[in-house]
């Protein structure tokens, strides 16, 4: 019985959400479209509409007439309704943007992690004072939040909040939701970028309106998020995607996951770097403690066409095509998306690479049915993904905070500042 009961929420849950993502995207619309978008009868949108209408997530906004009927009622989102917060850690910064409920950015934020700063604490450090800043920034109240969204690299078990591992920090089983919960009062919920990238694009991006879609992550680690069916693939064990650690050399370089040749340790931002180093040991476009640097040297050595530029992205993009063409056969997407910031600052030059390097590889009738595009989300893609996994909690606990992970307690404001600059330095100097 227990077993039926959860299904039965997770299934009203589920329908929530989208009934409401369409909302969100086409603002106003009436029951009859969203029936049609979602497939659900319209009895049961109905329903669900007056549900998020009695959560004040979504508004009435007049009628619209109707081909020989009565005028159709339309809603919208609720865009003052609440807010939500979107967090992106990578290895090399926390990136945080709060949003309103039509996922419009209203305050961003931002803390760099220095080479080496890579214990959990330090890591829930950097977090709590970014999110303390965009509710400042924002000057909305504390109740109005209804939960941030916490994306972590690595193998991560949302039900948990562990973060299983994370090869490029080392951490194992890390209880990174309990370790934020004692700095953040707000509901937490926490999951991997690749999953948080392909729901962005899904979304408001490249993938919207797609079955099928590969998003790839191309940051200082790399993996895949998969869109299948229509509806985000997590596998088994919350680990699909891990397509970085799948092997493109035998016998290669060594990456931090403990094998030899992954993807990632050639099309990852240090990879990218390795391909410099052996393409130019001495070019002036290596930074060698610097990944953003130097990626951001060797984009604008590519625009005026450096020979040794032209090479690294040539090189890197022969690797990148060769993985991509794998998953263009095994996925047979409609479109594959090179989302983050490693493909934000190479940009179009690479895109255009890649193209050719897949078409070399990738068997001719899922090529000629796949389009490789570059991200085109304005925001932090993984921010943004990782408010709708804040929004989907709020949908399932009824837009109430839930009494745990994360509920305000009380004597303590929802932010504790761990993230003030002497606590901060305090870290960096004693970890």
């Amino acid at each position: 019985m227990s077993s039926v009961k959860r299904t039965s929420r997770d299934i009203r849950t589920a329908n929530r959400y989208e009934v409401l993502r369409q909302i969100i995207a086409k603002s106003p619309t009436s029951r009859q479209e969203l029936a049609a978008a979602t497939g659900l009868s319209l009895a049961t949108v109905a329903t669900l509409v007056g549900e998020l209408l009695d959560l004040r997530m979504i508004t009435e906004v007049g009628f619209e007439d109707s081909a020989g009927g009565r005028p159709r009622g339309l809603v919208a989102v609720n865009a003052s309704g609440g807010a939500l917060i979107g967090v992106d850690i990578a290895e090399t910064y926390v990136h945080v943007e709060l949003f309103d409920l039509a996922l419009n950015v209203l305050a961003r934020a931002e803390e760099d992690v220095r080479a080496g700063e890579s214990l959990p604490e330090q890591m829930v450090g950097h977090v709590a004072a970014a999110v303390g800043s965009v509710v400042a920034q924002a000057g909305i109240e504390g109740a109005r939040v209804l939960g941030v969204g916490v994306s972590v690299p690595g193998q991560v078990d949302r039900a948990t909040g562990i973060s299983e591992y994370a090869p490029n920090w080392d951490w194992h089983d890390v209880p990174l939701l309990d370790l934020l919960t004692e700095h953040i009062a707000y509901p937490l919920y926490l999951d991997n970028p690749l999953r948080a990238v392909a729901v962005a694009e899904l979304w408001f991006g490249a993938a919207r309106g797609c079955g099928d879609a590969v998003v790839v992550n191309l940051g200082t680690g790399v993996g895949a998020g998969l869109v299948l069916g229509g509806g985000l693939h997590r596998g088994v064990s919350n680990s699909a995607g891990e397509w970085g650690h799948t092997t493109i050399v035998l016998d290669g370089r060594l990456c931090h996951c403990g094998n030899h040749g992954c993807v990632e340790t050639y099309v990852g931002a240090p990879g990218i770097m390795s391909n410099l180093r052996e393409s130019s040991p001495r070019s002036t476009l290596l930074h060698p403690e610097d990944q953003t640097a130097t990626i951001a040297a060797l984009a604008q050595a590519a625009a005026r066409r450096d020979p040794v530029a032209l090479k690294v992205v040539r090189d890197t993009a022969r690797y990148l095509g060769a993985g991509i063409a794998d998953l263009v056969n095994l996925f047979n997407p409609e479109v594959v998306v090179l989302s983050s910031w490693v493909a934000a600052a190479l940009g179009e030059p690479l895109v255009a690479e890649v193209r050719e390097a897949v078409a070399r590889h990738a068997l001719p009738r899922p090529m000629a049915a796949t389009e490789i595009v570059l991200s085109l989300i304005p925001s932090d893609p993984a921010c943004l993904g990782a408010a709708t996994f804040a929004l989907e909690g709020a949908l399932q606990s009824g837009g109430q905070k839930p009494g745990t992970r994360g509920a305000p307690r009380q004597n303590r404001p929802a932010v504790r500042r761990l993230g003030r600059p002497e606590e901060r330095e305090r870290l960096r100097e004693h970890p």
